[in-house]
């Protein structure tokens, strides 16, 4: 019998260890990140709000006490982005992760450059070495604990399989989910950035209303600037959660994976190393635009797994 014709339940295959840490130490990183980011900018407000409503107790200048609390939390924040840099485990674990991802499923389904023509002991030492090109970017941020770091028995395993059986996982556990992945956090982001941005003009009109209702009188409470400080603090956290930016980014790596994946499917054995780079390809251009917003320079493109 020919198994190629009939190939088992698609195989999803174990990521590395390397590829774990890193993905540990970007979630570690960015939820830091996020927190202090919005640790600074809640007290900042608070700090503005403190001041405008001047509130006193008896003798005692309530407001100057909230106001000089919420600059030391603000400063503090300040201070601990500086000293612990969790942008950098954030930035560098996400891109040692996506590559090491991408260069385990090239290896696992005879993409390029582990096709067919070299062999599973040429492919495991070039994968070696792609793994600790990528590795050298955040080695001093990933804490690789023990276990399988580069090779697991599932890439092995896939690897070995028959042609149909590495096409069908490929499609399934590979394209199929992270086009879906893509999908769904563009719809999220979509969402997200639409309420903020009602949010903010909402902001805006009431402070035109307050404004206006201001002009040419003496208020005991600034509430125009109030209002203001809170848009500008909306306005701040949406440039820092990237709602739009990565909404549209999402759509165009759906887009493309879902016609890589129509490529895939009509694919002959002969050019199927290629297109799984290509494939690969249409995924990593997210995330060397993702990198790109955040001023960070991608990993070379032979760290990707390209020759």
């Amino acid at each position: 019998m020919n198994n190629d014709s009939t190939p088992s339940a698609p195989q999803d295959i174990t990521l590395p260890g390397i590829h774990d840490a890193a993905s540990e130490a970007s979630g570690r990183g960015q939820k830091v990140y996020v927190r202090l980011s919005a640790l600074r900018l809640v007290s900042l407000l608070v700090a503005t709000l403190a001041a405008a409503l001047s509130i006193a107790v008896g003798s005692f200048d309530f407001s100057g006490l909230l106001v000089l609390v919420a600059f030391v939390a603000a400063a503090a924040a300040e201070f601990a982005l500086i000293q612990l840099q969790p942008e950098r485990d954030w930035y560098a674990g996400r891109a040692v992760a996506e590559s090491t991802k991408t260069l385990a499923w090239r290896f696992a389904v005879k993409g390029e450059p582990f096709g067919p023509n070299v062999t599973d002991g040429e492919a495991e030492a070039l994968l070696r070495a792609r793994v600790t090109e990528v590795l050298q970017r955040g080695k001093d941020r990933i804490n690789v604990g023990p276990g399988e770091a580069v090779l697991t028995k599932s890439m092995r395993a896939l690897r070995q399989s028959p042609f149909l059986a590495q096409k069908d996982a490929y499609l399934r556990h590979r394209t199929d989910e992270q086009r879906n992945w893509y999908a769904t956090n563009a719809r999220k982001n979509e969402v997200r950035a639409t309420v903020w941005r009602y949010a903010l003009l909402t902001g805006e009109l009431l402070a035109i209303a307050a404004a206006a209702i201001s002009l040419g009188r003496d208020e005991p409470i600034d509430f125009t600037g109030i209002v203001a400080a809170f848009v500008a603090g909306g306005a701040a956290w949406l440039a820092i959660k990237q709602h739009s930016q990565l909404t549209s980014a999402y759509r165009v790596a759906a887009g493309e994976l879902a016609v890589q994946a129509d490529v895939l499917r009509g694919v002959t054995a002969e050019d199927w190393p290629q297109a799984v780079a290509d494939a690969e390809e249409a995924i990593s251009r997210e995330h060397t635009m993702w990198l790109a917003t955040r001023g960070e320079e991608p990993l070379p493109p032979n760290n990707n797994g390209n020759s």
